[in-house]
């Protein structure tokens, strides 16, 4: 069974950065697409970034374009999101997610329903 396990997570400024981790317990992860979710309190959960299963093709959410960055080292089963410029309405636990299938390789899918598995989450707190 994969598991998922986030890090990079805490207490920052506005302004401020960060970067978070996945790393993936699976032999495969270089077959499947990655992405990055989160969940405010009392929000629904919402889709940020994700990349493609080779790293060449990426999306990312309106509100954090220019500010964040996906990447993903396959070599190490991980998955990084560098997030700049960090503002109180960043906050939230940060969710790794792992592709429910092999997509196209070009093909970076950004909807919950297409990941099959997920981290813990990891809480990322934005002070002003």
């Amino acid at each position: 069974q994969v598991q998922l396990v986030e890090s990079g997570g805490g207490l920052v400024n506005a302004g401020g950065s960060l970067r978070l981790s996945c790393a993936d317990s699976g032999r495969t992860f270089s077959s499947y697409a990655m992405g990055w979710f989160r969940q405010a309190p009392g929000k629904e959960r919402e889709f940020v970034l994700a990349i493609s299963r080779g790293g060449g093709y990426t999306d990312y959410a309106d509100s954090v374009k220019c500010r964040f960055t996906i990447s993903r080292d396959n070599a190490k089963n991980t998955v990084y999101q560098q997030m700049n410029s960090l503002k109180p309405e960043d906050t939230a636990v940060y969710s790794c997610a792992r592709a429910s299938r092999t997509y196209y390789y070009a093909t970076v899918p950004t909807r919950p329903t297409d990941f099959g598995s997920w981290g813990q989450g990891t809480q990322v707190t934005v002070s002003s």
